[in-house]
């Protein structure tokens, strides 16, 4: 596998398009695509936002892959994605918040659980066009982000998301809390347009 993922790096924005892909398919390559775009950006800044481009693209195809081979596996694929205890309470998380675990899963550069919420998503009926735009929502200003720190940062790149952890992570928590909170005032809203 290592030599497999050394080859795809050796072919630049494309490698990283299909190591995209594959990543989001399901198969598990931690962090090597944030990684690679950082990498790729470094190394020629002008190629930044292609690489960015390049991730994105098979980000979205990886993703829509594992949604659709989740909806006609269903319920039966989820159950086998989600036996043990970590699984379950992943699971009653994507059905209690919905596509915002989705979300949030995609935008964060600390490792998270997407693959899950993306196969409950497919399993649980949620619409692929809402599915599509949410992962797209997700992961553009997350791989545009990075691309610039690989351009700007160069080798330093990885360094500077490792010092600020927590930081990311306390905006990622911010940025669920004012979505949840949003969510929660449009249902709001949809129960008092209906009561009338």
């Amino acid at each position: 596998m290592k030599q497999f993922v050394a080859t795809l790096v050796a072919w630049g924005p494309p490698g990283l398009l299909i190591l995209a892909a594959l990543d989001s398919a399901g198969i598990p390559i931690p962090a090597a695509v944030d990684a690679l775009i950082m990498l790729l950006a470094a190394n020629a800044p002008g190629t930044a936002y292609l690489a960015a481009a390049m991730a994105l693209v098979g980000s979205l195809c990886g993703s829509m892959f594992l949604f659709f081979a989740a909806r006609k596996g269903g319920e039966k694929y989820l159950e086998k994605r989600t036996i043990g205890e970590r699984g379950r309470k992943l699971r009653q998380w994507f059905q209690h918040y919905g596509l915002l675990t989705v979300f949030i899963s995609a935008i964060s550069p600390i490792p998270m659980p997407m693959k899950l919420f993306v196969a409950s998503s497919g399993a649980l009926g949620v619409s692929p066009r809402h599915f599509f735009l949410t992962v797209l929502a997700a992961r553009v200003p997350r791989y545009v982000a990075l691309a610039y720190l690989g351009s700007q940062l160069g080798s330093e790149a990885g360094a500077y998301l490792k010092s600020h952890v927590w930081q990311i992570g306390g905006v990622l928590g911010l940025l669920f809390v004012v979505l949840f909170g949003c969510v929660k005032i449009m249902d709001w809203r949809r129960a008092q347009a209906g009561s009338h």
